[in-house]
């Protein structure tokens, strides 16, 4: 779309079936991580942990960027994390002022039962944006 031109009723409906049904994913990962006693930021931590490139560790600043959350609140998840057995801090291997952050294999565990949990909402949302007038999805 460019500068000057208006949006159509087919955009703002796009627009809210897209929200609507992100909505109700995350409102469903809610619960799920509810009921496997973990807040949804901390599944989310775990779920990155676990899903970052090339390594089963990441920084806090990699954590903060992936969670799009402040560094101060990263730390205290992390904390949180650490405390139930989750995850663990260790130095830089490369740099030693630089603190990895490791999945335990309790953290672990917990981020692929939870994860699982997640596929049906995951192939439903596939479905749903793959109607006319949305790019198709790989």
């Amino acid at each position: 779309m460019t500068e000057g031109e208006r949006l159509t009723k087919q955009d703002f409906q796009r627009l809210s079936h897209f929200r609507y049904q992100l909505r109700c994913f995350l409102r469903q990962s809610e619960d799920i991580c509810r009921e496997h006693g973990v807040t949804p930021l901390q599944y989310q931590l775990l779920l990155h942990l676990k899903g970052f490139e090339r390594r089963e560790w990441a920084t806090v600043g990699e954590l903060a960027e992936r969670l799009q959350a402040k560094h101060h609140g990263t730390v205290a998840l992390v904390d949180r994390c650490e405390e139930s057995g989750l995850v663990v801090r260790r130095p830089g291997r490369e740099d030693r002022r630089r603190i990895e952050v490791h999945l335990l294999a309790k953290g672990a565990e917990l981020a692929e039962r939870i994860a699982e949990r997640h596929q049906p909402e995951l192939r439903h949302l596939q479905e749903e944006f793959q109607l006319p007038g949305w790019p198709r999805l790989p």
